[in-house]
């Protein structure tokens, strides 16, 4: 099995990119592509999934901080 990637976007959506089987609330099973993008803002009217909805409307970056 090939490694899953999230990223998180500043300012947006999570990135998931590898093979992921996604389930909602319930355990069923959700269609998805190879690479989708779930909404971390709230606004999209596709939830789970991100349809762009955060632009200008959402402020988060996330930062590993670096030790020194």
């Amino acid at each position: 099995m090939s490694k899953v990637q999230i990223k998180v976007n500043d300012n947006g959506s999570l990135r998931i990119t590898g093979e992921v089987e996604l389930l909602d609330g319930a355990g069923n099973v959700m269609e998805t592509k190879p690479a989708f993008s779930l909404c971390r803002c709230g606004l999209s009217n596709n939830k789970p999934f991100c349809d762009g909805s955060h632009k200008g409307k959402f402020d988060s970056q996330v930062r590993v901080a670096k030790e020194e």
